[in-house]
């Protein structure tokens, strides 16, 4: 990479990361000497990058040579493209030839595939700008559970705001912006169709290419977004209000499913366990609370299907035993404290041995744990019992988030993906139907 800084310093960059600063140089003033010094270079550079150091922005263009640009940027502070397109710079931008396959992006992630209204801006250079997140539970409280019309028509009113105030919160205009990704399934369809319509809109209107994600697959890479990530490959467990899935990941886009709930997944059987023991809504981290009060040995529930080979779940049952459970005692708040404990004990215990076995079963030694029910403290203390290195976002990015969109999102417009013109929404979608990237 060779670049200038704002104080005109001529500078050249290792891809590795060495960076040697050679001499002060006024670009204006020493185009053609520019142009000449690289021109045994013109056949690796690809892409010509304007980089505003004071705004972190960089807009990327097609291929050009390093003379003619040099020429156009001396005559008319223009950048011009092989095609003769103009991009008009403003001439206090710094200067930076990129060597092929290095592609920098600024993208804005939408989620609103069920009840959270989730807006971020990350920067493929300085990581995540700004986030936000709204959340629905109090409109839904009154009815015990997620109405989905209610849902699609609260994402109308605040995405439009909340996208305002991210971008003022990552001090960031539109035209600071290379792309826009959003959540287009799975999810309820309603929800789903308002964040594919903005986004989809947003991104012609900005001039900027949008790209549809996947929800699960911006679960699966959440745990990216810290500063200690796993390699590939590895063993991940989504669980979630609507998914609870085992699957082997190669690599973005390679996705192998080695199991699933047949029935309830877990966080909707928090939720519903809960509901029966008369606990507010949203019923899981309720539950949870509770069960630190309850006494462990009082009751003890199955582990379904642990006894059974493969990797598939099933939930429903342990909500069955625990109203069952329920209607043999008073009903105190002590009791429902001890249900509430071998409830989750029993969820903890299958999902444990579960990710043991497709860790057996995969020679695997890498896990990561995402989505709602990630953040179980339990479940967390549980799984570090595993002989593996397990990972987990931070608790803000298991919940619905845009941060874990726009960061999927990201990395597929950067393998040149694109979403077309029709306004597309899925409200199922298979993990093992994406396309590979990496």
């Amino acid at each position: 990479m060779v670049a200038f800084d704002g104080g005109g310093f001529l500078a050249l960059a290792h891809c590795g990361g060495f960076f040697v600063k050679l001499a002060a140089a006024n670009f204006a003033q020493n185009a053609r000497f520019f142009a000449g010094a690289l021109e045994p270079a013109q056949g690796d550079v690809e892409r010509l990058v304007f980089f505003d150091l004071d705004k972190w922005h960089i807009a990327s263009g097609s291929c050009v040579t390093v003379r003619a640009c040099a020429r156009n940027l001396e005559k008319e502070r223009d950048y011009t493209d092989a095609d003769g397109n103009c991009k008009n710079l403003c001439r206090s931008c710094t200067i930076a030839f990129c060597i092929r396959g290095i592609r920098f992006m600024r993208v804005l992630g939408i989620e609103t595939s069920c009840d959270e209204t989730g807006i971020a801006i990350i920067d493929s250079e300085r990581g995540l700008l700004a986030h936000q997140v709204y959340s629905q539970v109090e409109l839904h409280a009154e009815y015990g559970g997620v109405v989905p019309e209610l849902a699609s028509r609260d994402h109308v009113r605040k995405a439009l705001p909340l996208i305002r105030a991210t971008l003022d919160a990552a001090s960031v205009d539109p035209a600071g912006l290379d792309g826009v990704a959003y959540t287009a399934g799975p999810g309820l369809i309603g929800a789903l169709l308002v964040g594919a319509s903005l986004g989809r809109s947003l991104a012609w209107g900005w001039g900027v290419p949008a790209v549809a994600v996947h929800h699960m697959e911006g679960h699966l890479l959440a745990p990216m977004l810290e500063d200690e990530q796993p390699d590939f490959p590895f063993v991940a467990l989504l669980v979630s209000g609507g998914h609870t899935l085992l699957v082997r990941v190669d690599g973005v886009g390679r996705y192998q499913v080695l199991g699933e709930s047949l029935d309830d997944a877990v966080g909707e059987a928090f939720d519903k366990t809960a509901k029966l023991l008369g606990l507010p809504y949203p019923g899981g981290p309720e539950l949870a609370k509770l069960a630190t009060r309850g006494d462990p040995g009082r009751f003890h529930f199955p582990r379904p299907m642990v006894d059974r080979p493969g990797l598939d779940f099933s939930f429903s049952g342990l909500k069955t035993f625990a109203l069952n459970t329920m209607q043999k005692v008073e009903g105190t708040l002590r009791d429902k404290a001890d249900i509430a404990r071998a409830f989750e004990e029993a969820v903890v215990d299958t999902l444990f041995i579960k990710c043991r076995r497709a860790l057996e079963t995969t020679g695997l030694g890498t896990l990561v744990v995402s989505g709602g029910v990630g953040a179980n403290q339990r479940l967390r203390a549980r799984m570090q019992r595993l002989d593996a290195n397990v990972f987990y976002p931070r608790p803000e990015y298991c919940t619905d988030n845009g941060a874990m969109i726009a960061y999927a999102g990201m990395l597929r417009l950067q393998a040149g993906e694109e979403a077309g013109e029709a306004i597309q929404a899925r409200p199922r979608w298979s993990l093992e139907a994406l396309t590979a990237i990496a």
